[in-house]
């Protein structure tokens, strides 16, 4: 490699690193955001879950068709898989469809998507895509999404609906997660201690507790979403910051390897001017 071709390429680094470093910035603001969204939704989301459970603990099944399979349905899982629509943000799809592919059986399973890379990923590993509900807004296509699942699953076409999503942790941490929607059933991890409730309801348990289990549902998908995108940018942050960090990295080493050249060229140079000079001295 010559010093032009190094100093060609060390622009060209320069220029990456400048591209990286703003979409690093980007990231960081709508990371922001997304955390503060995730991070006030949890509570909420959490006292819901656990209240949910409390209440349907001692339901009978047949009170609702959300708490128990479809008679006759078939031995088929619809999957609700939640990614993002692009890329550029390390493994963060990868792991999550890579999560389904090893827990799941894809001949069993049809798939429900939100998110391009996702829908791409799922295609390629061969798994049925039904409905692909990517936007640039996903969260406008939540009651649509409900709606369309709800319906197969009470026609009795899947016994079970369940949704994939990066779970937010921190900003330097996502977990690929498995939450089950239907049926609902209470959770086998929560202490039998936290059943020890009593509700008052009215009019009656038969008149609400089917649409309350609906609007649940529907708001699990919602959740799912939000803390997908938290984990989406903060995937992409970091992504961009290491992208940034390695440009640094080869523009030094590009650096050095260019000042050598130019120290080797002017080293040359002195030694054919020293032989020219004995040269024409001998003469």
């Amino acid at each position: 490699m010559n010093l032009r071709s190094v100093r060609k390429k060390t622009k060209s680094v320069s220029n990456v690193k400048k591209i990286t470093q703003a979409m690093q910035l980007v990231s960081a603001i709508k990371m922001r955001k997304a955390q503060e969204a995730a991070v006030e939704a949890k509570p909420y989301q959490e006292l819901l879950t656990k209240s949910i459970q409390r209440f349907t603990h001692k339901l009978v099944p047949n009170i609702s068709q959300l708490l128990e399979p479809p008679q006759n349905a078939q031995n088929k899982k619809l999957i609700i898989v939640v990614s993002s629509n692009k890329g550029l943000c390390g493994g963060f799809n990868f792991n999550l469809i890579r999560s389904i592919v090893k827990e799941e059986d894809l001949k069993k399973c049809d798939f429900v998507v939100v998110g391009k890379k996702g829908a791409n990923l799922i295609s390629q590993f061969g798994g049925k895509i039904l409905a692909d509900y990517s936007s640039n807004f996903p969260l406008d296509e939540v009651s649509a999404i409900f709606t369309f699942v709800l319906e197969k699953y009470l026609n009795a076409e899947y016994k079970s609906v369940a949704v994939y999503f990066n779970r937010f942790i921190s900003t330097l941490k996502y977990e690929p997660t498995q939450e089950n929607l239907l049926p609902f059933k209470p959770s086998s991890e929560t202490a039998d201690t936290d059943f020890n409730y009593i509700y008052s309801v009215e009019p009656d348990a038969e008149s609400i507790v089917d649409s309350l289990l609906r609007s649940y549902v529907e708001e699990k998908i919602r959740f799912s979403m939000v803390e997908n995108e938290a984990g989406e940018h903060s995937a992409r942050m970091i992504a961009m910051k290491n992208a940034t960090d390695n440009a640094t990295e080869v523009i030094y080493s590009l650096i050095s390897l260019g000042n050598k050249l130019r120290q080797q060229k002017i080293t040359y140079e002195l030694l054919d001017m020293i032989t020219a000079k004995e040269s024409v001295e001998e003469v």
